[in-house]
C-alpha cells in the first residue's frame, strides 16, 4: 500500500532528514487510500478524463517571506476550462451566452458537475454511499462545516515531511506558524482531487517556494519633488528627500512590538534613530553616498523557566584561553524585561547607493510681452515669455496651454534647448483664438525639472489688436509629478523658428496676465498648430 510519501514526494518538497513537527501538521509515513484517492503520474492519459470540457490547473501563491516566528499564508486557486464557473451551490456551471448550447430558458443551468443533487439524498452519517465519501485519504473524517455540502474538492498540502489536508470550494486559504520551520527557502506543495462518483479524482497539482527568515523584511521607497526619475537613485543637491520604509508583515507579528529605525545617510551627518517609518533628508553636498538603515524591532514572548547553572570551577579555564572561542551564534536573544516578562531582538538591513547632483530648484516668469503682427501675418496672436532659473542649467523646456483652471490641456510642445551661461531664455507662443488660458512652462535636465505657471488673457491676432490684463509676479514653483513628467519630456515637438519682421515691434502697452500659484495636471493633447519660438542670442 501506498504512503502519503509515495504519492506526495514527486513534488520535491523541502527534504525531511531533520525537522520539527508543525502544528496541525501530520507525518508523511501515514498509509494513503489509493482505492479512495488514486494517484496518478505526469503523463498519465487518465488525466485528460479528469474533468469535462479540458484540464483544471491551480495556482498557489504565498506571502513569503516570512520572519521566523510569524504565519506564512498559502492561497490555492482553481481555474477551470472556459465557459465554466462555480455557482453559489458549489457545483460547477456554464457561464450564460459562452456555451453553444444555451440553456432553454434564462433561469435554467447548465451543470457540469451537480455535487449537491448527489448528496441532497442523504445526511451527513449516511453519505458515504458509491456518490460519497467525507473521508480524507488518511481515513479521518471531513470536518462537519456548516457548509459541507458546498466543500467539493480536497487539497492536500506537503512540506518538510509532514502533510496538512482540508476540503473546500474553488480555493483554499490557509496560514502555518514558522516558528517550527528552519530559516531559508523551502517548497509547499498541493495536490487537489474533486468529489467523484465512487471516488475522489485527481483534478490538479500546484508548488510554490516560500522563504522563512530571521531578518525583518523591509523595503524603502524613496521620493524627491525636484526629482525627474525616482528609479534611478540619482537626487538632487539642497532638495530634501523622502524615505519610506516598509516592513513585510502580513500577520501581524510585529504588531505589539517597539521598532526603531535606524539611518546613516553616508554623508557625515551621523546616526539618526527615528521611531517612525519615514524620514527626509537634505544632502547639502555632490557625489555618491551610501546609505544604510537598521530596523530593529522587541518582540515581547512569554519568558521560559529559568534553571539555574552552577558556575565553572576555576581550574576548567585554561590559561590564556581567547575570549571568542565559543563561536556558535543564536538565532534568537531573549532578556528579561522590567515587568517580569521577555522579549526577542529582530533586526532588518537595507543598504544602496545615492548619486547627488546639481539640479533645477526653481523657475520664474519675469516678463511677459505681446508681438504684433503685420495684417498678412496676424493669423496669431504672440507672446513672449521671459523665463529664468535656478540651480543648474535646462536642457530642454515644455509649454502647456491649458484651460482657466489648469485642468484640460489644449496643446503641448517641448524642444531641446542649449543654454551656456545664465539662466534667462525668452520662449515665444502662438495663440490661435482669444479667451483666457493657463500656461505651464517648465524646465529641466536629465535628473530634475521644475515649472511656473501664470493665467493669461489674450484678444484678438490682428495688426491693431493687442493682448489685455494685469501683469502680476509668480512667486512660487509648482512642480510635475515625476512619472507625468517623464512622460511629458518624451513626446518632444519641433519648434517652426521665424525670423523677425521690420515692421513688426514689440507692443508692450495692454499686455495682460494674472499670475498665481498652480499645479498642472496634464493630459495627451494635440500640439498647436502654429508653436513659434525665435532662436538667436538670449531668445528661444
Amino acid at each position: 500500500s501506498l504512503g502519503y510519501q509515495d504519492v506526495l514526494s514527486h513534488e520535491r518538497t523541502s527534504p525531511a532528514t531533520s525537522y520539527k513537527e508543525l502544528q496541525g501538521w501530520s507525518s508523511d509515513q501515514n498509509k494513503w487510500n489509493e482505492k479512495l484517492y488514486p494517484f496518478w503520474e505526469e503523463g498519465d492519459p487518465r488525466w485528460k478524463d479528469s474533468w469535462k470540457g479540458g484540464r483544471v490547473t491551480a495556482k498557489l501563491d504565498t506571502d513569503s517571506p516570512a520572519l521566523v516566528g510569524s504565519n506564512v499564508t498559502f492561497v490555492v486557486t482553481l481555474q477551470f476550462p472556459k465557459c465554466q464557473k462555480e455557482n453559489n451551490d458549489g457545483n460547477i456551471i456554464h457561464k450564460r451566452n459562452c456555451t453553444q448550447d444555451p440553456p432553454a430558458s434564462q433561469d435554467q443551468q447548465v451543470y457540469v458537475y451537480n455535487w449537491t443533487e448527489w448528496i441532497d439524498s442523504c445526511g451527513w452519517e449516511n453519505c458515504t454511499s458509491n456518490h460519497s465519501h467525507n473521508v480524507f485519504p488518511d481515513g479521518r473524517p471531513f470536518p462537519h462545516y456548516p457548509g459541507w455540502r458546498r466543500r467539493n474538492f480536497v487539497y492536500v498540502f506537503h512540506t518538510f515531511g509532514q502533510y496538512y489536508q482540508t476540503t473546500g470550494r474553488s480555493s483554499a486559504t490557509f496560514s502555518v506558524n514558522t516558528a517550527n520551520i528552519t530559516l531559508g527557502k523551502h517548497v509547499m506543495a498541493v495536490s487537489i482531487y474533486r468529489r467523484g462518483n465512487s471516488a475522489y479524482v485527481p483534478i490538479a497539482r500546484a508548488r510554490a517556494i516560500y522563504v522563512v527568515t530571521d531578518k525583518i523584511p523591509i523595503f524603502v521607497t524613496m521620493f524627491q519633488k525636484h526629482d525627474r526619475n525616482i528609479s534611478d537613485s540619482i537626487f538632487i543637491k539642497d532638495s530634501p528627500i523622502t524615505f519610506d520604509v516598509k516592513i513585510h508583515d502580513p500577520s501581524y507579528y510585529l504588531n505589539n512590538s517597539a521598532i526603531s529605525y535606524k539611518w546613516n545617510f553616508g554623508d557625515g551627518s551621523g546616526l539618526f534613530v527615528a521611531s517612525g517609518s519615514t524620514t527626509s533628508h537634505t544632502y547639502t553636498l555632490q557625489g555618491n553616498f551610501t546609505l544604510n538603515l537598521t530596523v530593529q524591532a522587541i518582540i515581547p514572548v512569554p519568558c521560559r523557566p529559568v534553571t539555574p547553572t552552577p558556575p565553572l570551577p576555576t581550574s576548567a579555564v585554561p590559561t590564556g584561553a581567547s575570549s571568542n572561542s565559543d563561536t556558535s551564534t543564536p538565532v534568537e536573544s531573549m532578556e528579561d524585561n522590567p515587568d517580569g516578562g521577555c522579549h526577542i531582538y529582530r533586526n532588518g538591513y537595507y543598504r544602496t547607493g545615492i548619486s547627488v547632483v546639481e539640479g533645477i530648484l526653481e523657475v520664474n516668469i519675469i516678463q511677459m510681452m505681446s508681438i504684433q503682427m503685420t495684417e498678412s501675418q496676424a493669423e496669431n496672436s504672440l507672446v513672449d515669455f521671459v523665463v529664468t532659473c535656478q540651480g543648474s542649467l535646462p536642457t530642454d523646456v515644455c509649454t502647456v496651454v491649458s484651460d482657466p483652471t489648469c485642468q484640460v490641456s489644449k496643446s503641448v510642445v517641448c524642444d531641446p534647448i542649449t543654454v551656456t551661461d545664465e539662466c534667462l531664455l525668452t520662449i515665444r507662443r502662438a495663440f490661435e483664438e482669444p479667451g483666457t488660458y493657463c500656461i505651464n512652462i517648465t524646465l529641466g535636465d536629465d535628473t530634475s525639472q521644475a515649472l511656473a505657471s501664470a493665467l493669461i488673457s489674450v484678444n484678438g491676432g490682428s495688426s491693431s489688436g493687442t493682448t489685455e490684463g494685469v501683469f502680476i509676479f509668480l512667486g512660487l514653483l509648482a512642480v510635475f509629478a515625476a512619472i507625468g513628467a517623464f512622460v511629458l519630456y518624451k513626446r518632444y515637438k519641433q519648434y517652426k523658428p521665424i525670423e523677425r519682421n521690420a515692421a513688426q515691434a514689440e507692443n508692450q502697452e495692454g499686455l495682460s496676465a494674472y499670475f498665481s500659484n498652480f499645479k498642472a495636471i496634464f493630459f495627451s493633447s494635440s500640439t498647436e498648430r502654429n508653436p513659434l519660438l525665435k532662436s538667436k542670442p538670449g531668445i528661444v
